[in-house]
C-alpha cells in the first residue's frame, strides 16, 4: 500500500466529516471503533483499514460504495440485500435523507445497529415497535410498516425451517391475528 492510497482514503473521510459537521467521536460510535482510531486514521498514523466490516460501515455512513476505498476487498461473508432492505434504502431517498441523516435520527446507542442494517449485515428484525420507529422517521403508515414486518417475519420463519406453503393456513391466521393486534395498538393509517 502506498502513501497516495492511504492519503486518498483518509482525506475522503476527513472531508466528509468536515463537510457534514460530524464530530469524530460520533463517527467512531457509528462505525464501531474507538475515537483514537478515527483520529489516527485521519492523521494517517495508522494504515487505512482493510477490514471489510469497518470499510463497509464507513462507506454506509458516508453514503458511498465501499469499493470507492482502494483498500476494500469483497468480503467472504454473505451480505443480504433482501427486498425490505432495498425498500428501506428507497424510502430513505424518497424522504430526501442521506444515510447519515437517517442514522442520526436514532439515539446514539442504536446508530451502529442501523449502519449494519443498511449495509445488509444484520436483518431489519421483527420487533414491530422498532420497525414503527423506522416507519415514523420515513413517514410510513402503520399498514406499510406491517407489510415490512410481515416480510421480515416470514423470512425469519423460513430461516427456522418453517414451510410457508405447507403451513399456509396457519401462517395466514397468524398474520391475520397480528394485523388485528397491530391496528388495535397502533391504529390503521
Amino acid at each position: 500500500m502506498n502513501n497516495t492510497t492511504l492519503k486518498k482514503s483518509s482525506i475522503l473521510v476527513k472531508e466528509f466529516l468536515e463537510k457534514n459537521n460530524v464530530h469524530k467521536k460520533e463517527f467512531a460510535k457509528m462505525i464501531g471503533v474507538t475515537l483514537s482510531y478515527v483520529y489516527n486514521l485521519i492523521d494517517e498514523n495508522v494504515p487505512f483499514s482493510t477490514r471489510s466490516t469497518t470499510l463497509e460501515r464507513i462507506a454506509t455512513v458516508m453514503g458511498i460504495n465501499p469499493e470507492e476505498f482502494i483498500e476494500y476487498q469483497i468480503p467472504s461473508e454473505v451480505i443480504s440485500f433482501e427486498k425490505n432492505l432495498l425498500n428501506l434504502k428507497d424510502l430513505i431517498k424518497e424522504n430526501n435523507l442521506t444515510a447519515l441523516e437517517f442514522i442520526k435520527k436514532f439515539e446514539a446507542k442504536k446508530r451502529l445497529e442501523m449502519v449494519d442494517i443498511l449495509r445488509g449485515a444484520h436483518p431489519i428484525g421483527i420487533d414491530f415497535d422498532e420497525l414503527k420507529k423506522i416507519g415514523n422517521i420515513l413517514n410510513m403508515s402503520t399498514d406499510e410498516v406491517f407489510e415490512m414486518w410481515k416480510t421480515e417475519f416470514i423470512q425469519y420463519l423460513k430461516k427456522g425451517k418453517f414451510n410457508a406453503d405447507k403451513n399456509k393456513e396457519l401462517l395466514d391466521r397468524i398474520l391475520e391475528c397480528a394485523h388485528k393486534a397491530v391496528t388495535t395498538v397502533y391504529g390503521s393509517q
